[in-house]
Formats: structure tokens, C-alpha cells, sequence
């Protein structure tokens, strides 16, 4: 959600948060929003649960977090994106970027920001921000991983 806020704090006009669906939780099996659409709401943004409801919505750009799939390409042609990826690219392109850069033990990692594409992770990186890790590989290791 600190996409979200920040897209807000800089004074962008925010037409549509699209999240997942609610999900059962708990033992009751109740409904719960996700953490995004909770910010949004809060935030008091419309909020959608598919692609489908960008449909006659006007924009000049849409902005991609952690959305974990393809965008068809007859959507990104109305409205042009920016992901952003949780890596420093091009080193950790694909779903997992945070989890692979720790696994590796990287000291250094940060956000980039690249236009999306039809193919995933493909498009040149427009900006990036590195930042050192806070997380520290050990080499003693409770858990005998392979190598």
C-alpha cells in the first residue's frame, strides 16, 4: 500500500484500485478485503476486481504493483503502464523478486520502475532507487538447505 499513499501524497488523480476479490477467513468463513483494497477504501478510491472494470474508465496512465499477471495487450494499447518491480533490474526479473534477492543473499536491492508490456518483465527499466538490505544471509543455518 505505500505505492498507493505515495501515488496519492504526490497529488495524482486515482480512478480505479483494481485488487483480488475478498476472501474467506477464519473459521466463520467471513469475507475479508485485501490489505489493498482496505488502503483504498480508506483512502476513499474506487475500487474494482477485474480488468474488465477499466472498461470506459478515462485515464492517462495506469500504475502496476506485485499484480502477478499479464495484461493483455488490447488493454495496455488504451492505457499505457508502469510496473513496478521490487528488484533492482534487469538482475531479478519474473514473480519473486524480494525472495530471490534474499535467498542470494544480495546486500544491495531497491524498486524499478519499467512500462509494461504484453510479455512479462521485458520492457527496459525507466528508474530505479537501490537501498541496502536490512536482511542478512547467515551462513549457519538451522535448516540444511541444498546448494
Amino acid at each position: 500500500m505505500p505505492s498507493l499513499r505515495a501515488l496519492i501524497d504526490a497529488g495524482h488523480d486515482v480512478a480505479l484500485v483494481i485488487t483480488r476479490p475478498d476472501r474467506k477467513r477464519g473459521r466463520g468463513g467471513r469475507l475479508s478485503p485485501s490489505p489493498v483494497k482496505e488502503c483504498a477504501q480508506e483512502l476513499g478510491l474506487r475500487v474494482g476486481h477485474r480488468l474488465g472494470d477499466l472498461d470506459g474508465v478515462k485515464v492517462e496512465r495506469g500504475v502496476v504493483v506485485a499484480y502477478g499477471r499479464l495484461v493483455p495487450s488490447e488493454l495496455l494499447e488504451r492505457i499505457p503502464m508502469l510496473n513496478v518491480h521490487f528488484s533492482l533490474l534487469p538482475k531479478w526479473r519474473g514473480a519473486a523478486p524480494v525472495e530471490r534477492a534474499m535467498l542470494a543473499g544480495d546486500e544491495e536491492t531497491g524498486v524499478s520502475i519499467m512500462t509494461l508490456e504484453p510479455e512479462l518483465d521485458t520492457a527496459p527499466c525507466t528508474w530505479k532507487k537501490e537501498s541496502r538490505s536490512t536482511t542478512r544471509r547467515s551462513r549457519r543455518c538451522s535448516m540444511n538447505w541444498p546448494r
